[in-house]
C-alpha cells in the first residue's frame, strides 16, 4: 500500500518559511492499494495539491473514496478546491460519521453557498455518492474498512484500512479519556496497565497495526489549557502506540503555533517515550509530501471475513442521572436532552436504585459522593443483582483522582468523567458507551 501526506497541520493552514519541512496545509492523507483503490483521509487544504497531482498523473477517469473523520472546517475546507470533483466522468464516494447533526451533503454544500464560494455543490461535474458510517466493519471499494468512534466534541471516526497484508489507521481528532494513561499501580507500557477503559479500547483498535497516523497536536505542557478541545499529546500517542505494538506511528494535526524546529523536538521527545517503554515502535512527525510504501503478507482467512456487526446505537436513549447536586443535574439534563435523549433524575443513591429497578434506563450518569447510598455502593449493588441487565454507567464526579477511577472500573463502571465537564464532552461519552459495545437493555 502506498501512503502520501498532503496536509499535516491542524486547526488552520499555516504556510510560511517556518513550516516548510513539515508543511502548512491542513489534514489530508492519500492511501492507494495495489489494486488501485484510492482512499483520501480528510479534505483539509491539502486536498488542493492532491487534486492537482491526480489531474496531472492519475489514470482517467479518476475515482476515490473520501473518508472524513468529521466535518470541522480544517478537515473539509479543501473539498471545494479538489479539482477532480469538477470533471464529468470522475466518481467519488464520500464517507463520514453517522450521528452528526447535519448530513454530509448539507455540511459540504453549506460551505459552498454563494455567500462563501462561487460554485455550488450541485454544479460539480463528477458523480458523488455519500455514505454515513457507524462504528463497525465495512467493505468500501472491495477493501475492508473498520471504523472506531473517537473522543472528540464533534462526532468523529477513526479508520482502519486492511489491504495487501497491511493495516493503516487514521485517528484524527482524538483526546485521551483520562489525563494519565497508566495505572500507577501497574507496569507502564502494557495494554492491561492502561487506566481508563476508553483508552484501553482505543489501544485495542490500534493493536499490532503496521501504520498509525494519529492526532498529536499538543505537548503535555500545553494540554491542561486545551483540555476538552479534542486533541492528544505526543506522550499519549507514543505510550498508547507502544502498548498496542504498533510498528510505525506518524504524529499529525500539528498545532499552527509549532514551527519546524519545534516539531523536530517533539519527534525526538516522542522517540524517547517509546524507548523508555522498551518498545520498538518507529515514530515520526508527519511531513507534507512524505511518501512511503508498505508491504505485508495477505491473510486470506482474515480477508474473507464478513463485516462485523454494527455495535453503535443511534436514536433516543432513556438516561437516568443520579446525583444529589440539583445544579449538576440541570446541566447534565440540558446536555442530554439537546442530544435527543429522554432524561429521568434521582437525587440520591436509594432513589436511584429504585428507579433503575422500575424504569430500566438505557444508561446511567452516576455521581460518587451522595449522602445516603454513594455511587460506589450503588454500582456494587447493581452489578451484584443478577436480575438486573448490564446497564452502562458513566461515573460523573468531582472525585477525579486515579483511585476513584480505578475503583469505579473494578465495580463495573463503563466510563469515568471528572467534573467540571462540557456538554459536548458528555455527549461524546454517551456515544462512546454504545459505539464500543454497550447495548440498551
Amino acid at each position: 500500500m502506498e501512503l502520501r501526506f498532503w496536509g499535516t497541520r491542524g486547526s488552520i493552514a499555516t504556510p510560511g518559511p517556518t513550516t516548510l519541512r513539515y508543511g502548512g496545509n491542513t489534514s489530508c492523507v492519500e492511501a492507494v492499494t495495489k489494486s488501485g483503490q484510492r482512499f483520501v483521509f480528510d479534505c483539509g487544504t491539502g486536498a488542493r495539491p492532491l487534486g492537482a497531482h491526480l489531474m496531472a498523473n492519475a489514470p482517467k477517469p479518476i475515482s476515490a473514496n473520501i473518508l472524513l473523520s468529521h466535518t470541522h472546517w480544517d478537515h473539509i475546507q479543501g473539498f471545494p478546491f479538489f479539482i477532480p470533483l469538477f470533471v464529468p466522468g470522475n466518481s467519488f464516494t464520500v464517507c463520514g460519521p453517522q450521528g452528526a447533526k447535519s448530513s454530509l451533503p448539507e455540511v459540504l454544500s453549506g460551505q459552498m453557498e454563494y455567500t462563501y464560494f462561487p460554485v455550488e455543490i450541485a454544479q460539480l461535474g463528477a458523480s458523488i455518492t455519500y455514505q454515513d458510517l457507524s462504528e463497525g466493519t465495512h467493505e468500501i471499494g472491495g477493501v475492508r474498512v473498520s471504523t472506531h468512534l473517537l473522543n472528540h466534541p464533534a462526532v468523529a471516526l477513526g479508520y482502519k484500512i486492511e489491504a495487501d497484508g497491511v493495516s493503516v489507521l487514521y485517528l484524527c481528532d482524538h483526546e485521551p479519556y483520562w489525563e494519565s494513561l497508566w495505572d500507577s499501580a501497574a507496569e507502564p507500557g502494557k495494554l492491561e496497565s492502561i487506566l481508563h477503559e476508553g483508552d484501553r479500547q482505543h489501544a485495542a483498535f490500534m493493536r499490532n497495526a503496521d501504520v498509525v497516523i494519529h492526532d498529536a497536536q499538543y505537548t503535555p505542557e500545553e494540554y491542561p489549557a486545551k483540555k476538552n478541545w479534542g486533541h492528544s499529546t505526543y506522550t499519549y500517542v507514543a505510550g498508547i502506540a507502544a502498548a498496542a505494538g504498533v510498528k510505525r506511528v506518524y504524529l499529525t494535526h500539528h498545532d499552527p503555533t509549532h514551527d519546524d524546529a519545534f516539531l523536530d523536538r517533539i519527534e525526538a521527545c516522542a522517540r524517547e517515550v517509546v524507548a523508555s517503554l522498551g518498545a520498538s515502535t518507529e515514530i515520526f512527525c508527519a511531513r507534507e509530501g512524505h511518501q512511503a510504501t508498505f508491504e505485508g503478507v495477505v491473510d486470506s482467512a482474515r480477508a474473507a471475513q464478513t463485516p462485523a456487526q454494527d455495535t453503535s446505537h443511534s436514536g433516543s436513549l432513556l438516561i437516568l442521572i443520579v446525583d444529589d447536586d440539583e445544579d449538576l443535574r440541570v446541566l447534565a439534563r440540558r446536555a442530554l436532552v439537546r442530544g435527543g435523549h429522554r432524561v429521568i433524575e434521582a437525587g440520591g443513591g436509594i432513589e436511584g436504585l429504585e428507579m433503575i429497578a422500575s424504569q430500566r434506563p438505557d444508561l446511567i450518569v452516576l455521581d460518587l459522593n451522595m449522602p445516603d447510598v454513594d455511587g460506589f455502593e450503588l454500582l456494587r449493588r447493581m452489578r451484584a443483582d443478577k436480575t438486573m441487565p448490564s446497564i452502562p454507567v458513566i461515573v460523573l464526579t468531582a472525585h477525579g483522582d486515579e483511585g476513584s477511577a480505578r475503583d469505579s472500573f473494578e465495580l463495573g463502571a463503563t466510563d469515568f468523567l471528572a467534573k467540571p465537564f462540557t456538554p459536548p464532552q458528555l455527549d461524546a461519552r454517551v456515544r462512546s458507551c454504545f459505539a464500543h459495545g454497550a447495548r440498551p437493555a
